[in-house]
């Protein structure tokens, strides 16, 4: 199908609503700001240039500085995605209970994400239980990342679920 096609077909809709990574996207996959509060884009610009990772112009006109660039090359790659696998088959006999300040928000997304990879389920909150052992490769990475002092794991005697 053709570029031009998939074009009229998107402008044929009603409701002209894409998505990308949760956030509204135009046609082009540029953000689409027109469904925000104008208040709130306001408080978020304002926060970007207390901080120096943004500018204004004297026209108006908003651009990034070298400030803002390293921050966004920062925070590429800086997780890496373990490729391991685990028997989902396996008895749910590890609970894990973890407690990563907000201030570590990436970290902790990027714990829980490895956490389901991993076939665990969430009880509560921080308090999953899974298959055990974690993967050595998995607790060496959290030590690096100095997540080694925020969660705790304890060996159940028997399977979660399990009679």
């Amino acid at each position: 199908m053709s570029v031009e096609r998939e074009i009229l077909k998107y402008l044929a809709k009603d409701k002209h609503v894409l998505r990308y990574k949760g956030v509204r996207v135009g046609l082009f996959g540029l953000p689409d700001f027109k469904h925000h509060k104008f208040q709130t884009l306001a408080n978020n610009a304002s926060l970007l240039q207390k901080k120096g990772f943004i500018k204004r112009t004297q026209k108006g006109e908003y651009f990034i500085t070298y400030k803002g660039l390293e921050f966004l090359e920062s925070g590429r790659d800086f997780l890496k995605k373990l490729n391991i696998e685990v028997d989902k088959n396996l008895p749910k006999n590890l609970l894990v209970i973890y407690d990563i300040p907000q201030s570590m928000k990436k970290e902790r997304d990027w714990f829980r994400f490895h956490l389901k990879k991993f076939h665990f389920v969430m009880i509560q909150k921080s308090v999953w239980v899974g298959p055990s052992p974690l993967p050595k490769e998995f607790l060496d990475y959290v030590e690096e990342i100095k997540l080694g002092d925020s969660f705790k794991t304890f060996k159940l005697a028997k399977g979660y679920g399990q009679k």
